[in-house]
């Protein structure tokens, strides 16, 4: 494991194993990604090749007890995730090129309404997410011209994760569990 990572992961598991306060876990974790995204230097291209028609999520690490896992999420041009959720906390470290996420809330008619202005991720900027923050969003690739590569770490093994995606048209809701592009 490359250096950047292997402290970046250092860090996360002692924040982890120091207990599960969310608002402690996630200033943590976001500094510590703030740090690890600082440098586009140390991400191997075997995890940060594009498809050409969907989004890759590669698996970086993953804690041996499942409690929280790394990854990279690679856009090709004008690719874009549908409306999700995580169901735990992640947090979102941009690396290179650029992401647009725009937050949506489920309304009690189960109508799903976008819940504020899209929020531009830039090389260096990091978000958070969480069912206590803020969980329901859209990501897509900030260009239409060239690959994007932000790192996510989430609060268990996100690729065995049972999430949701949400139709905006209909309301409707689908399970799924998203894996890994590499595993």
């Amino acid at each position: 494991m490359e250096k950047r990572l292997r402290e970046f992961v250092d860090e996360v598991t002692a924040l982890v194993d120091a207990g599960s306060d969310e608002p402690r876990v996630l200033a943590g974790v976001r500094a510590a990604m703030g740090r690890l995204v600082a440098r586009d230097d140390w991400l191997p291209d075997e995890v940060a090749r594009p498809h050409p028609q969907y989004y890759q999520q590669y698996l970086l690490y993953r804690e041996p007890a499942g409690r929280f896992s790394v990854v990279s999420f690679v856009w090709g041009p004008g690719q874009k995730t549908p409306v999700h959720d995580h169901t735990v906390w992640g947090v979102i470290g941009m690396l290179r090129g650029g992401e647009v996420c725009a937050p949506y809330r489920i309304e009690p008619s189960g109508a799903v309404v976008q819940a504020g202005p899209e929020v531009r991720l830039q090389p260096g900027d990091v978000e958070a997410v969480s069912p206590t923050i803020g969980d329901v969003h859209r990501v897509s690739n900030a260009f239409a011209d060239r690959v994007s590569i932000s790192i996510h770490a989430y609060g268990a093994d996100i690729g065995k994760v049972r999430r949701h995606v949400f139709d905006t048209a209909t309301g409707a809701v689908k399970e799924f569990v998203s894996g890994y592009s590499n595993a």
